[in-house]
This record gives structure tokens, sequence and C-alpha cells, in this order.
């Protein structure tokens, strides 16, 4: 058989073997796997395997129809036969035995999406045990499938839903091929997500047909090498997979670029060195001066706020004492009517209480207010003693509140007595203890030496500090105690009060007594009471001092010298 009859006969049978084939094959992908295959702005089939499967049936003379949809969809559409090849299926034993691989035209490498506040992962394996989203019917579900992790997947049917649902903050990782997905958190700006393991795993990826579609499968290798060889398959790798590929260094353009730009540019930095010393101590001694300077003002800023509060503060205290003169002044008069009316009203009853005994005795009970004479006999007397009691506890608390908001216009120093100051405080804040409270401890200590100087101001203290308290419990449940007593070692009369409440952080206990800091802004709290409270005690010769954790309560101590030792130190 001669050379030109055996090349006639080969070409017999290819045409032949060609001839079984349809008019017209189609060709499967998936619709959102950019830059590899996917529906453009237009609706149409773009991508890389859709440049790279044009073009082998445009060298193969083949005619391809190009249809993208679900991947998991196309995978089964290929195994019943509806479609006749996939222009891009990753390798592996277990696809193999369903479906015959062309030579691969490109190697994928997959990659660990997660979001940036999610502890990062190197492996696989390494996500067992966590909630991990893969694209439906990919090489990943089947990996990770196949390893037993498929109970914990979150499948999605593109790579674009798969990165979606991660972003939203369902699941804890992604896996899907690398190149997709950084294209797809650019392209849909998801800026949460960053990848965490960029290379797990690397996967040979190229043309796939129907196991025993030998004629179609060799079309398709052919055609590929036939591109590669012209470089054609290059241009358009380069065109879809250049800009997101790692390219190699080009060491003679970095000689060239070195020689015209870096050594000039090192030569002026080490001109320029000490000159660039000596600016910058110039700047740091300058800067430290500044520095100083501004936190110099910024006391002084603050301390002038802190003296213009206490100066409203003594306003609105004056304001607030000729307030309750008018108003204790208008109380005091109904009042005294009151406390003297009641006895006149209870000797009236002692004699005609006499009168209606005898009435009873004679006649039989009778009603007097809609109740029996037998009853009411007894629940008269107790109805006046609770209204002289009421008025006399009228009358002692709007003395307390004359006292309290009196106007000191000079620092009193006379001796005073810390139990009775208190005992005025508590009279003035009954009404928010009760309703705070229904455990009020007070303990004050017998036989106490009298404090020295202003018993109104040491009252303003004590009840800055049991307002305080009241607002730090959560509940009626829980209590708050007040105590005073009396170290002989130090010579200091002692002031505690201790509440249930919420405590406080450890960082904002130094800040307790600054002007303005409070950490009930929300409830309306200015920052000033404990600030005003700290400058009377400081001003008697004394200490505030606190002790909390949070969820323990509070306690607050004040310490207050003797008059003996106050004069002693005078």
């Amino acid at each position: 058989m001669t050379r030109s009859l055996a090349a006639a006969l080969l070409l017999a049978a290819a045409t032949a073997a060609r001839a079984e084939l349809p008019a017209v094959i189609v060709v499967g992908g998936d619709r959102d796997y950019p830059p590899y295959e996917f529906l453009g702005p237009d609706g149409k089939p773009a991508g890389y395997d859709v440049d790279l499967t044009r073009a082998i049936a445009e060298v193969m003379g083949m005619k391809v129809e190009i249809r993208l949809g679900a991947w998991s969809a196309q995978r089964e559409a290929l195994a019943a036969g509806r479609i006749d090849a996939l222009e891009g299926l990753s390798w592996s034993e277990a696809r193999a035995r369903d479906f015959d691989f062309a030579p691969p035209h490109t190697v994928v490498h997959h990659a660990i999406f997660a979001r940036r506040e999610t502890p990062a992962v190197g492996s696989i394996e390494a996500l067992r045990g966590h909630a991990v989203v893969v694209h439906r019917g990919g090489y990943m579900d089947d990996t990770l499938t196949a390893a037993g992790q498929g109970g914990s997947l979150l499948r999605t049917d593109t790579p674009a839903d798969a990165l979606r649902l991660l972003a939203s903050g369902q699941g804890e990782y992604a896996v899907v091929a690398a190149v997709p997905g950084m294209w797809l958190v650019k392209d849909l700006k998801l800026d949460n997500l960053r990848p965490v393991a960029p290379r797990v795993a690397a996967v040979p990826y190229g043309h796939a047909v129907r196991k025993g579609n030998a004629e179609l499968l060799a079309r398709f290798t052919e055609g590929l090498a036939i591109l590669q060889k012209t470089g054609r398959y290059d241009r358009i790798r380069e065109r879809w997979l250049g800009v997101l590929e790692p390219r190699g260094m080009d060491w003679g353009l970095f000689t060239r670029y070195a020689a015209l730009v870096v050594v000039p540019l090192l030569l002026g930095l080490v001109a320029s060195a000490v000159w660039t010393r000596q600016l910058q101590r110039l700047v740091a001694e300058r800067t430290a001066s500044l520095a100083a300077e501004v936190a110099e003002r910024q006391r002084a800023v603050e301390e002038l706020r802190r003296k213009q509060q206490e100066l409203l503060q003594a306003d609105k205290l004056a304001a607030l004492g000729v307030l309750v003169s008018g108003v204790a002044h208008e109380i005091n008069n109904p009042n005294g009517l009151v406390l003297l009316d009641v006895p006149a009203v209870r000797a009236a009853w002692l004699d005609a209480g006499e009168v209606l005994d005898a009435h009873r005795a004679a006649e039989g009970d009778f009603d007097v207010g809609g109740l029996p004479w037998s009853r009411m006999r007894g629940e008269i007397p107790r109805l006046l003693d609770e209204m002289q009691d009421g008025a006399r506890r009228i009358k002692r608390i709007v003395d307390d509140l004359k006292d309290f908001a009196r106007r000191d216009d000079a620092a009193r120093t006379e001796p005073f007595d810390l139990n009775a100051a208190v005992a005025a405080a508590l009279r003035l804040v009954d009404g928010t203890t009760r309703k705070a409270t229904a455990r009020l401890e007070v303990a004050l200590a017998p036989g106490l030496p009298p404090a020295r100087g202003s018993a109104q101001r040491i009252e303003q203290v004590v009840v800055n500090l049991v307002l305080n308290a009241c607002q730090a419990l959560p509940g009626p449940e829980r209590g708050v105690a007040v105590a005073t007593g009396w170290d002989a070692a130090r010579g200091r009369l002692r002031l505690t009060v201790r509440d249930e409440g919420v405590g406080i952080p450890p960082e904002h206990l130094a800040r307790l007594t600054e002007p303005f800091f409070t950490t009930k802004r929300d409830a309306g709290g200015t920052g000033l009471g404990l600030s005003v409270s700290a400058g009377i005690v400081e001003e008697h010769g004394g200490a505030l001092e606190f002790a909390s954790a949070p969820g323990q309560g509070t306690t607050v101590t004040v310490w207050l010298p003797a008059a003996a030792a106050a004069g002693a130190a005078a």
C-alpha cells in the first residue's frame, strides 16, 4: 500500500467518523463563574472558556452552541445526554468514572474565603466542624462531601451566591476557585471578605464529554493543540487570565529602572540624611513644648469649667433658698392651723364622747360617719393622732428643707453633729428612698464626737451619695445602707453609704469626681454631684473614697476630722 493510499484511507476514516457527530455541538457551562465562563451584561456567554471553545470549533470546522446555566444542572444535562460537552470541568477520579476529559487547558486553584473578623484556617481539613459555603455540584462540594463533611455544607447555585451568603453573615467559610472568587469579591464589592488560604487545592481543568464519546473528545484535544501551536491560546489566556495570575520578575527591566531611578534616589537620600535628623530633633523639641503648653491650657480650661459649674450650683442653691422660704411660709401657715386645731378637736371629742356613750347605753348602737358608734369610738382618737403626727412631720420636713437650701455666704466652722446632719438629709430624700428600695438600713453610731464645718454642706454630700445609691439599684429588692462611725486611731469620723447596685467598672473609679464625668448621661446625669461633693469634703479637711466592682454594688466612704482634731490642725 502506497503512502498516498494510506493517507486517503485515513482521511476517509476520519471523515466517516466525523460524520457521526451532530451538526451542532451543544457545549454547556456555568452561568456565573467569571472570568472562565459567565453571562455578560447583554445576556450572552462570555469568558475564557467561551472564547477558547469558539476558537477550537473554528479551527476544527465545528458548529457549536454554548449554553450557560446553573452548574449542577449542566452536569446532569451532560450525564443525561441533553448536551454534548462541558467547556470547563475540574478533573477528579470520581468524575473520571462518569466523563472523559480532554487535556486540561488550565489549572484551577481553590481558595478559602472568610469574613474579616473570622479566624484564618490554612487547609481543607481545618474546615471540619465549621459551617462551610460551597458551589453546589462544584469540585469542593464533591471533595468535602467525600471527606464526610457534607452535613455541615451550605450549598448555593453559583460561586457568587456562595460569597454573597458568606458576606451576609451566614456560614463561617466559603471554598471557591481563587480567581473567580477574587473577581466576584471585587465586582460585587464584598469588602468584608478576604482569602484566608489562597491555594488549598490545584486541579486540572478542561473540556469534558460523556463517557465513550471518543470522536468529540479527539476534536477538542486536536483543536486545543492547534491553538497552542499557533499562539492563539496564549492570546485568549492573556486576555482573560493574564492580569489575574502572578507574573515572573523581569530582571532586565528591574536593572534598567534601578540604574535610572533607584540609584540617584538613594544618593539623594544619603545626602539629606543629616539634615533630616537635625530637622527631626528640632520638630521633636518643638512638639514636646507645644504638648506641654496644650496640656497646661487644657488643665486651666477644665479648672475654669469646674469653678463656673460650682458658681452655677451656688446660684441655683441661692435661688432655691429664696423659693423654699416662700413655699415654706405658704405651707407652714395652713399647717400651723392644723397643729393648733387638732388639740381643740381632741378636747371637744372627749366631751362629746361621754354624751354619745350615754346615748348608746340608752338607745343602742347607732351609725356615726357611716360606721357603728361602738367602732368609731376607738377610731376617732387614732385619726386625730395621725393628723397631728402628719402635721408635725410636714413642719419638720419644711424646716429641714429651709436649712438645706439656706445660702451659706461665709463658710461655717462651728461644731455640728454628724448623725443629725445624716438624719436631716435622709428625711429630705425619704420619698425617693421609699420608691427605690424596700431595704434602707441606717446605723448611726452613738456618742460620736462633733465634726467642724457646715452641717448644711455635709447634708448636701449625704443627699448626693444616697440619691446616687438609689439610682444604681436595679430593683427595690436591693438595699442601701447608711452608717456612721468613729476611727479613734485616725481621729476621724466615718460616714459610709453602701448600695447593692450594678457597680462601677474599674476603669471609671479614678474619674468619678471629675467634673462632667457620668455613667448615667442617658438618664439625665450631669456628672456634677460627686464632683461638688468631693469639693465640699476637701474643704472640710476630709477625704472621699470609693470601692466597687461590676455587679457587686458600691461603697462610698466619707472621712471627716473631729472638731478637736480640726482645731488642733488649724
